[in-house]
């Protein structure tokens, strides 16, 4: 099962995340200065937010273990946030999380993705 630990190797392994802690000690991985993902653990489990396609979204948002993300889905926006088990296991957690760092990168501009060398 994912930890905060193989969840940070995760996302540092992707090319030009960055790594903040901020919102009361979230761990939070940003490309470009775009959110992609964050987690923190509460009450002993690894709650891992991250960006959703719409379909995406739609699927998960009422599987067991998975909610729409306190905050971000209440503003319109399709992040879903795994929260407890049984929820996704690691191999389709860190395929969404490559989603989202993905749509991320898609939103910056081309001027950006190119002096990060992402184009």
């Amino acid at each position: 099962m994912m930890n905060l630990d193989s969840y940070n190797k995760f996302c540092a392994s992707l090319p030009q995340s960055e790594h903040v802690v901020q919102w009361g000690g979230m761990d939070v991985w940003k490309i470009g200065g775009k959110l992609f993902a964050m987690a923190r653990i509460k009450g002993g489990d690894l709650q891992v937010t991250f960006k959703a396609s719409d379909i995406g979204y739609e699927v998960m948002k009422d599987m067991p273990g998975l909610r729409p993300a306190p905050y971000l889905a209440s503003r319109g926006m399709k992040w879903i946030q795994h929260y407890a088990a049984p929820g996704l296991d690691d191999a389709a957690l860190k395929e969404h999380i490559q989603l989202s760092y993905d749509m991320a990168i898609k939103r910056l501009t081309g001027i950006k993705r190119k002096a990060l060398g992402l184009t």
